[in-house]
């Protein structure tokens, strides 16, 4: 698989977790129909006794599917509860092909869009609640994670559409195990117009990495809440 192979030619910079390949699919077994079933009944009997392990759907597709779900819906706002429960079970059937060590795995680095969330409200805190989004329209969210423990968050918005704004955070990112993080941010800052200044104060996060590759990063919020998201173009950069 193209992720692994990535991740493990970067294992020296990763050395002391090396990264082992995704788990292999079983094998179907076959049982031998004897020769004593001789009849067409009796051999469709005993064919029958075969067993096949179910076949898992190759990650590309798995990979596809979601992000076709998650495009043009407001970063999950506009999904219905099925079709979120729909995009849980993608990633649930997705993590089975992830590296058993993704927070090792340099392909973390690099800036992303957040696709998608399952609570609406936990990236961009109160400019993405009901009321926060009739105000302030949402138009890029992004996350960049630079080596080796820099994470910086930034939502743009236009305020009642006239108006240009931007929230930052910076975050040191501290690794707990070989799959969850934790981000402590610094105070946000904000721009609007010609104004900026920081309010509030430090804050954390705890997220799972659940998988990762060239393409898409998908997450998991201490709280359940799920987080897709795309590995930026460069050329938008």
């Amino acid at each position: 698989m193209a992720t692994t192979a990535n991740c493990s030619s970067a294992a020296n910079a990763f050395a002391k977790f090396p990264l082992p390949f995704s788990p292999p699919r079983n094998s179907p077994q076959t049982f031998f129909v004897p020769r004593r079933c001789r009849s067409t009944a009796a051999a469709r009997i005993c064919a029958s006794l075969s067993a096949a392990a179910p076949v898992l759907s190759k990650p590309d597709d798995l990979v596809e599917s979601i992000v076709s779900k998650v495009m043009q819906t407001d970063r999950g706002v506009l999904l219905a509860r099925e079709e979120h429960q729909k995009v849980a079970e993608l990633a649930d059937e997705l993590h089975k092909f992830c590296v058993d060590e993704p927070v090792k795995c340099p392909l973390i680095f690099g800036d992303w869009d957040v696709l998608y969330c399952s609570n609406p409200t936990s990236p961009g805190g109160g400019f993405r609640s009901a009321f926060g989004r009739l105000v302030f329209k949402t138009k890029e969210m992004i996350q960049a994670v630079e080596a080796p423990d820099v994470v910086r968050n930034r939502v743009s918005f236009s305020l009642m559409g006239s108006i240009e704004g931007k929230v930052s955070l910076k975050g040191k990112l501290i690794v707990l195990d070989e799959k969850w993080i934790q981000v402590v941010f610094e105070p946000p800052e904000l721009k609007v117009g010609g104004l900026e200044f920081k309010y509030g104060g430090e804050s954390e996060v705890k997220l799972q990495i659940t998988y990762i590759d060239e393409k898409i990063r998908l997450g998991k919020g201490s709280r359940g809440s799920l987080f897709v998201f795309q590995r930026r173009n460069p050329e938008t950069l």
